[in-house]
């Protein structure tokens, strides 16, 4: 089951049906969807719904967590977040998009550093990796700001409006968070 989470200014909860008219205005952006590997535009009337009903189920098979990123004053949803896993490999990888009024703001930084931590410190996984497109730097400096290390590119990984895209792999591994960990212990004691 998705457990809810917290951040200084979010609160990660889990996604439910009534959430689906908010998820599909936000997600029915074009921009949204030219950011992103799997959200179509113009993006389909009841497909949030749809979405959120399969990542429950996902959720019940523990093969993901999907999140409603809500804004702890007003509770209003700001975009999704999920974590897709492969327990068997002791790993997860990072799925997420923010509305773009909420652009910007340092939300998205903010909630991936909050699911690097549940991830290695609650679910004890050894990895944690993220992909995006290459032309997406936004997407690409929240994984280098969460402390995530760059593994590659994989060229024409992925079609995108009809165009062959290449696609920027980041990671993280258990060890290297806890040398983060440390090192920021450190310096605030």
């Amino acid at each position: 089951m998705t457990p809810t989470l917290h951040t200084e200014r979010l609160t990660l909860r889990p996604l439910r049906e009534e959430d689906a008219p908010f998820v599909e205005k936000l997600a029915s952006d074009r921009l949204i969807a030219d950011t992103t590997l799997l959200i179509p535009h113009p993006y389909p009337e009841g497909e949030a719904r749809n979405w959120i009903i399969r990542s429950k189920k996902k959720a019940e098979q523990q093969e993901a967590y999907t999140f409603a990123i809500t804004d702890k004053q007003t509770g209003e949803i700001i975009g999704t977040y999920t974590l897709k896993l492969e327990l068997l490999h002791q790993k997860a990888e990072l799925g997420y998009w923010i509305g773009v009024p909420f652009w910007g703001k340092g939300y998205m930084t903010e909630v991936t550093k909050r699911m690097i931590q549940y991830g290695f410190d609650e679910l004890g996984l050894n990895k944690i990796h993220a992909s995006a497109l290459a032309r997406n730097p936004a997407s690409t400096n929240i994984m280098k700001k969460c402390g995530m290390s760059y593994e590659g590119t994989f060229k024409h990984h992925i079609f995108k409006w009809g165009q062959p895209e290449d696609s920027e792999f980041y990671a993280i591994l258990k060890e290297e968070y806890a040398e983060m960990k440390k090192t920021q212990s450190s310096i605030t004691s």
